[in-house]
């Protein structure tokens, strides 16, 4: 069963640049987590900035929970990054998806 991480958060003043770079590295890292599936982030315009993060089972999503580095990482968005933050982890019982099959087919030249 596919387990769906939503991480909600807002940045503290002043951290942007180096929350990038810790950012960059934790995507790098959770690439490389045999069962990660996918992720993705976007931030609203208030401010306040989704990550949605997929993987196949529980197993995958542990093993990333307690991965050095990203424990580190957690400990400076408790300490440094985060204004506020939550998460919810969730188990998909369901899904659909569809994609138009005008946007998968060749575009004549």
């Amino acid at each position: 069963m596919m387990i769906v991480t939503v991480f909600r958060s807002r940045l503290a003043e002043g951290v942007q640049s180096e929350y990038s770079g810790v950012a960059r590295r934790m995507s790098e890292l959770a690439r490389e987590v045999p069962g990660y599936i996918s992720h993705k982030s976007f931030t609203a315009e208030d401010g306040e900035r989704v990550t949605i993060v997929e993987f196949e089972n529980e197993e995958a999503l542990q093993a990333w929970k307690v991965h050095p580095e990203h424990r580190q990482a957690k400990k400076l968005g408790f300490t440094s990054f985060f204004s506020s933050f939550s998460y919810q982890i969730c188990e998909v019982i369901g899904g659909r998806s569809w994609e138009s099959k005008s946007t998968s087919q060749h575009h004549p030249s």
